[in-house]
């Protein structure tokens, strides 16, 4: 026991329940896919009822531009995620080439950025460890104002997209970056692979479009995989259903409420034993988008008589 040494690591990235509608927030290469100028936001409140419990927001700004003939796309996205006495803040500007190739479009991207990540020393306590394993001076205890640090990040993506459906690949945190807080405190931040993709079935009664997805999350020491199956009626209402095999079943609802402005909620309920401390986890979704890439119409007119 005195020569054994335990390592305790954990996924890092948050989890989103409405990813399909989200993909700019773990694949730069989807930032313009459908060819709309678009602010979206979400926020998460995971396992409701448990002190400290995560809390992510997120915010992405993304525009297609054509230069010359070929297809391309910008944006910045911002993460801000609390768990435990973690904090996670990143901002991110994102690049997306967009190639034409068979019926869809085919795009690669990058994910350029800051991640800064802190620990709240100054809430750790210690009033319930017994006295005659520790000294409260122990240098490699946490205390003072708390751990921060600041480092470059880096994340890559491929996105193919088709009239009918779509397949993603990405890494996030490609530079494995390390933080050093202090002399005893160090964070090694790993990278977390995303593959997904989906597909859009149509029905004989053409109101009714069916949209099977899947996300599946990796950090290369624990998996993630996350099946959703949502019902679109007149290409406005959304209802759906979603599974996490880590122990969560959803309920996704959404609506567009006009022309380029979604709303969506999802509510998910844990399936393992912390269904008996919490009243599950709520995730709010709002989105809008224009077209900019339309050609411009004029009402000026001529008359055959003065040409």
């Amino acid at each position: 026991m005195v020569c054994g040494v335990i390592a305790v690591q954990a996924q890092f990235d948050p989890q989103i329940g409405q990813y399909m509608f989200l993909p700019t927030a773990y694949n730069p290469a989807a930032a313009g896919d459908d060819d709309l100028m678009k602010v979206a936001g979400m926020h998460r409140m995971q396992f409701t009822g448990i002190k400290n419990a995560p809390m992510t927001t997120y915010f992405s700004f993304a525009s297609p531009f054509v230069i010359g003939k070929t297809k391309h796309a910008a944006g910045v996205r911002f993460l801000n995620d609390r768990f435990g006495l973690f904090s996670n803040q990143a901002l991110h500007a994102q690049y997306a080439y967009r190639l034409k190739l068979g019926n869809g479009y085919l795009a690669i991207g990058a994910d350029l950025g800051f991640v800064n990540i802190s620990f709240a020393n100054d809430s750790v306590n210690l009033s319930k460890l017994n006295a005659d394993y520790f000294s409260s001076s122990d240098p490699a205890l946490p205390t003072g104002q708390g751990g921060n640090g600041m480092t470059f990040d880096l994340g890559l993506g491929i996105w193919y997209s088709a009239p009918t459906w779509w397949v993603s690949a990405s890494m996030s945190h490609l530079t494995y970056p390390t933080l050093h807080w202090s002399d005893e405190s160090d964070f090694h931040l790993k990278g977390t692979m995303y593959l997904a993709g989906g597909y859009n079935w149509r029905l004989r009664n053409k109101n009714w479009v069916l949209k099977p997805s899947m996300l599946v999350m990796s950090d290369f020491r624990e998996w993630d995989i996350n099946i959703a199956m949502i019902a679109e009626l007149k290409d406005r209402y959304r209802f759906g259903a979603s599974y996490r095999i880590l122990g969560n079943v959803g309920l996704i609802l959404g609506m567009d409420i006009i022309a380029g402005l979604q709303i969506g909620y999802t509510y998910e309920l844990p399936t393992s034993k912390l269904i008996y401390e919490s009243y599950g986890s709520h995730e709010l979704y709002l989105a809008y988008g224009f077209d900019i890439l339309k050609p411009k119409r004029t009402n000026r007119y001529k008359s055959v008589r003065y040409l």
